[in-house]
C-alpha cells in the first residue's frame, strides 16, 4: 500500500490536529466569558481525572499500533491481524477502566454528575482507530470524517451554552462529539482489512511492547494532566486551574504545527527501518531537526510578542494572568518539538522505546517534585515552571543518547539554528514595536501575526536559507518535502 507524500500527509494531519485543537479554541473567548474561570476550572479538573482512565483504556495502542501497521502496511493479512488483535485488547482495557471509574467517581462526590457523562468519553476509546490509518499513511480518511463532527460541536456550543448553569451541556457536547467522531472512522474500514478470527493466545505477544510504550505515555500525562489535578488539590482557588487550562490551549495550538511532522514521519521511518535503509532514516531525521527550528523559533517568539494584546480580547476580563503563563510556557514549543522528533518519531520507530521511557519518566518525576515545591508558593506559575523544566530535561536526555550512540551528531541538530534565531529575534522586535503602539483588538493581533510572519520569512530570504527557499519552491510546484 503506497502512502501519500509527506507534504500531503503533513497537510492532512495538520488539518486534523487543527480541527481537534483549534476549533475548541474558537469557542474559548465565548466560554471564558459565559462560564467563567471557576466553571472552566471544574471542567479542567474533572477532565484531568478521566484522562488517567482513558490512558489505561488506550494502553499505548495508538503509537504501538501505528508503528506495527507501518511495518506491514503492504500486507493486508498481517495488518488485519494486528488491527483486530489490538482492538480486542483495547476492548478489554476499556471495560476495566469504565468499571473502576464508575465505582470510584460516579456513585458519589461533588462532581459525580459530570463524571457520569465522562463515561462516554471512556467508551469512545474503543472506537478510535485513527492509529490504523496513520500506520498505512492515509491521513485523509482521518481528517475528512471528523471535520464535520467538530464543526457541528462548535455550532452547538454557541447555540446551547448561554450561562454558568450550562456547564453540563458543555460536557455533553464534548463527549458526544468525540464518540461520534471516532465512530465514523469505522464506516469504510472493511476496504483495508479482512475479517479475522482472534486467537487470544496471540494477544500476549503485544502486551510487553505495548506496556513499554504505555509507561512513557503515563509519565507524559503527569506533566500535561497532573499539573491541573495538583493545582486543584494544592490550591484553594479553583480559578488557578482555569487560568492554567486556558494558557495551555494556546500552547497546544502552537505545538500542533511543530509536532504534526513527527506524527506523519513516524510510519514513514518505521517502514524505512523495516527495509533496513539507515541512510534514509538519518536524512529524514536531519530534515525534521531543521524543520523544528524553522517553525519552533518564530512560534515561540510570536507567543511572547503577542500575548499581552491577545489575552484581553480573546479571554475577556479576569484572565490577565494567562498572559504571564503563556510567556513562561513558550519555550516548551522548542523542547517538545525535539523530544517528539527524537522520541516518538525516531526511537519508537527503531524499537528503542526504552530510552524514550527513561527520558519521559525522568521528566515526570522532576515535574511532580517541582509541582509540590512551586505550586503552593507560585500557584499556576509554579506549575508552568515545573512543566518547562521537565520538557527541557527530557530533550537533553534524548539528545545525549542519540549523539552518544552516533545516530546523529550534535552539529547536525544545531548547525542551522543561527539563521532561524536571527530571523526570530528580528521578528519579535517588530511585533513588540507594533504591540506597544496598538490597542487591544482582534484586528491588531492579526496584523501582528501577519507582519511577524512576513518579517520572519523576509529575514530567512535575506539570509538565503536554502531550507525555506526549497519549501517555497516545492509548495509552488506542489512537490513533496522529501
Amino acid at each position: 500500500m503506497k502512502g501519500k507524500g509527506i507534504t500531503q500527509n503533513y497537510i492532512y494531519n495538520l488539518l486534523y490536529q487543527i480541527v481537534i485543537v483549534v476549533l475548541p479554541i474558537i469557542t474559548t473567548p465565548y466560554l471564558s466569558r459565559v462560564l467563567g474561570a471557576e466553571k472552566l476550572g471544574i471542567y479542567g479538573y474533572t477532565i484531568s481525572i478521566v484522562t488517567y482512565f482513558t490512558l489505561f483504556a488506550s494502553m499505548g495502542i495508538a503509537k504501538y499500533g501505528q508503528r506495527e501497521v507501518a511495518y506491514v502496511q503492504d500486507d493486508r493479512k498481517k495488518r488485519s491481524e494486528i488491527f483486530w488483535e489490538l482492538n480486542t485488547i483495547r476492548l478489554i482495557t476499556t471495560i476495566i477502566s469504565c468499571i473502576i471509574f464508575y465505582i470510584a467517581f460516579c456513585i458519589d462526590g461533588e462532581y459525580n454528575t459530570y463524571y457520569k457523562i465522562l463515561i462516554l468519553e471512556l467508551i469512545s476509546i474503543i472506537l478510535d482507530i485513527s492509529w490504523f490509518f496513520q500506520g498505512i499513511e492515509d491521513f485523509k480518511k482521518v481528517v475528512l470524517r471528523n471535520v464535520i463532527i467538530k464543526i457541528i460541536s462548535v455550532v452547538l456550543i454557541f447555540l446551547l451554552i448561554k450561562n454558568q448553569n450550562d456547564l453540563l451541556k458543555y460536557f455533553i457536547i464534548y463527549v458526544v462529539s468525540n464518540f461520534i467522531g471516532n465512530g465514523t472512522l469505522w464506516l469504510k474500514i472493511n476496504k483495508y482489512i479482512n475479517k479475522f478470527k482472534i486467537d487470544f493466545k496471540s494477544l500476549k505477544t503485544h502486551i510487553k511492547p505495548m506496556i513499554s510504550l504505555f509507561i512513557p505515555q503515563i509519565a507524559t500525562s503527569i506533566y500535561t494532566v497532573l499539573d491541573k489535578t495538583m493545582l486543584g488539590i494544592l490550591i484553594d482557588d479553583i480559578s488557578e486551574v482555569g487560568f492554567y487550562e486556558q494558557s495551555q490551549k494556546i500552547i497546544k495550538v502552537a505545538l500542533t504545527f511543530v509536532t504534526t511532522m513527527s506524527i506523519v514521519m513516524m510510519p514513514r521511518i518505521s517502514n524505512t527501518y523495516a527495509q533496513g535503509d539507515n541512510k534514509k532514516i538519518k536524512s529524514y531525521m536531519n530534515k525534521s531537526f531543521r524543520f523544528n527550528w524553522f517553525l519552533g523559533i518564530p512560534i515561540m517568539f510570536g507567543i511572547i510578542g503577542t500575548a499581552e494584546k491577545l489575552v484581553p480580547w480573546f479571554f475577556g476580563q479576569g484572565y490577565a494572568k494567562v498572559t504571564l503563563l503563556m510567556k513562561f510556557t513558550s519555550p516548551v514549543i522548542i523542547f517538545i518539538a525535539f523530544s517528539t522528533t527524537i522520541g516518538s518519531q525516531f526511537l519508537i520507530s527503531i524499537k528503542k522505546q526504552n530510552i524514550h521511557t527513561i527520558s519521559v519518566l525522568s521528566g515526570a518525576i522532576s515535574n511532580v517534585v517541582l509541582n509540590f515545591i512551586l505550586i503552593p508558593k507560585f500557584e499556576s506559575v509554579g506549575a508552568v515552571i515545573a512543566t518547562v523544566f521537565a520538557e527541557f530535561l527530557i530533550v537533553v536526555i534524548e539528545i545525549t543518547y542519540i549523539t552518544k550512540k552516533n545516530y546523529t551528531r550534535l552539529s547536525d541538530i544545531f548547525c542551522h539554528i543561527t539563521k532561524y534565531l536571527i530571523s526570530g529575534i528580528f521578528m519579535y522586535i517588530i511585533v513588540k514595536i507594533l504591540a506597544n503602539n496598538m490597542d487591544v483588538s482582534i484586528l491588531n493581533t492579526m496584523i501582528q501575526v501577519i507582519v511577524g510572519g512576513i518579517t520572519y520569512c523576509l529575514g530567512l530570504t535575506i539570509l538565503k536559507d536554502d531550507f525555506f527557499i526549497n519549501i517555497v519552491n516545492r509548495i509552488l510546484k506542489r512537490g513533496d518535502l522529501t
